[in-house]
């Protein structure tokens, strides 16, 4: 706890919660500043963010306390009401930039970080008690932690990169899609870094023209991952043409030895990361009524251990797709359904092309079976001959295809507008596989020690509250 207490006073914690949070003039006890400080050393030490408990256990600790606090502490400064007042303050997005503006600015100087390089993601978090309908910020969406049946809200995260130190951290509804997430999480870490020079790093989400033209406009770069939709597998074929055809030189990119590693130790100095070339094109685009126009570099990369990953998805999705579409027309016997009609069967067949993504690369052929019954007489009905005809399905892989689609795996456009002195090919490739210095703020965010999953809060501001709060610990 000492230490926990001593690290946020030299990050500037309490200072900085101090000057921004003015409340009311009649209210007494613990300053803001040392409520936030002593109940995140509680969160800290003890993976515990209930408001319930701190109470109780700061009256077994108020002698520590007493050590810590430069002011007067008592056990009715943590009560559940003043913590909320915490949360309250801090849900307030006025508030909650000028603080994390501060902070932030604070850090980057006392410890002479380098600002250079950010990186920006986002998750969800899942809540477990009921929600109203008319929620604004719990609602129901694409879940990252494959939760759908619950309600969410997601967190935007803009962090300096390596470090994961957060610059930016949003809190919004959990049916907000990822796109327009990015220019106000770049709009607060331009606050605290400035403009221009800086290399903004993210998913394929980040790769919409408008988050690229805000980054343009205001002098700063871009490196992000094209989305495997639209245009771009054609252009990625395109640009592969050469490669296959032994006219395009690649890059050996290699992993970059970590500070520490043994000069001899081969295996780590050595390994390959990736293959790749460049090319370019001229992007235009429409910011606040002016018109921009830019080059833009095309990072052509091939991942070995991708395109390996790649192949045993693959052939795997292949085996799954035969046997399900197989399993569509079992034998004729007892209990197994059979097809008198083709087209809702070939809507079931179709359906599980997709879902497996091999469209395309299997055939399916159908076929018309009939067979004879011989039905006895009975009555007046005389002994008769029926033919009964069902559907069945038979599969053939198709080898140019699957030979096409297998060339193409392991292989991802990056596009960036950095000049080459600014970002090589290969620090492109190293800064992006740096994914998770950002992640590890994600499970730390909502697994121990911090642990917003469970979220024991229910009121919207207070969860907004609470997220911020647990940011400042990351």
């Amino acid at each position: 706890m000492p230490l926990l207490v001593h690290q946020q006073c030299r990050m500037g914690i309490p200072a900085v919660l101090n000057e921004v949070i003015q409340p009311h003039g009649n209210r007494q006890g613990l300053s803001i500043g040392w409520l936030t400080t002593l109940w995140q050393g509680f969160i800290l030490s003890e993976s515990d963010h209930r408001m319930s408990e701190m109470e109780t256990w700061a009256a077994q600790q108020m002698e520590l306390l007493s050590r810590l606090s430069p002011e007067p502490v008592s056990a009715k400064d943590f009560t559940d009401d003043r913590l909320a007042d915490v949360l309250r303050y801090l849900g307030q997005d006025a508030v909650w930039e000028e603080v994390e503006k501060r902070l932030g600015q604070r850090l980057i100087r006392v410890y002479d970080l380098s600002n250079d390089r950010i990186r920006l993601d986002s998750t969800s978090a899942a809540v477990y008690h009921d929600v109203e309908e008319e929620s604004a910020l719990f609602r129901y969406g694409q879940s990252k932690d494959h939760r759908p049946d619950l309600a969410q809200f997601k967190v935007m995260l803009g962090a300096l990169d390596p470090l994961g130190l957060p610059l930016a951290t949003l809190v919004v509804p959990g049916d907000a899609a990822d796109d327009p997430l990015y220019a106000p999480a770049i709009a607060q870490a331009r606050q605290i870094v400035g403009t221009g020079g800086r290399l903004y790093i993210g998913d394929c989400k980040m790769a919409a023209r408008k988050t690229r033209a805000l980054l343009q406009a205001g002098g700063d770069y871009y490196l992000t991952p094209l989305p495997q939709t639209g245009a771009t597998p054609a252009l990625l074929r395109r640009l592969l043409e050469a490669v296959w055809k032994k006219e395009q030189p690649l890059e050996v990119i290699w992993a970059p030895t970590v500070a520490g590693d043994d000069e001899e130790d081969t295996a780590t100095a050595s390994r390959l990361l990736a293959l790749g070339f460049e090319a370019s094109r001229e992007r235009q685009a429409t910011v606040d009524g002016g018109k921009l126009a830019w080059t833009e570099r095309l990072l052509v990369i091939f991942s070995p251990s991708l395109a390996r990953a790649g192949r045993r998805g693959l052939a795997q999705r292949l085996q799954r797709a035969e046997e399900e579409l197989l399993a569509l027309t079992p034998p004729r016997r007892r209990g197994c359904r059979q097809w008198a009609e083709l087209e809702p069967l070939q809507k079931a067949a179709q359906a599980i092309l997709r879902r497996h993504q091999v469209e395309g690369l299997l055939e399916v052929i159908y076929e018309r079976e009939g067979a004879e019954r011989t039905v006895r007489a009975y009555r007046d009905r005389p002994t008769r001959t029926e033919e009964r005809f069902r559907y069945v399905i038979g599969v053939r892989r198709q080898p140019a295809a699957i030979h096409a689609a297998r060339r193409l795996l392991g292989w991802r456009l990056y596009v960036t507008h950095a000049p080459v002195e600014r970002l090589t090919l290969a620090e492109g490739v190293q800064f992006y596989r740096r994914a998770p210095w950002i992640e590890r703020d994600f499970r730390r965010l909502k697994g121990r020690p911090l642990g917003i999953r469970p979220l024991y809060v229910q009121r919207e501001d207070h969860a907004k509250g609470m997220v911020r709060l647990l940011s400042l610990a990351l």
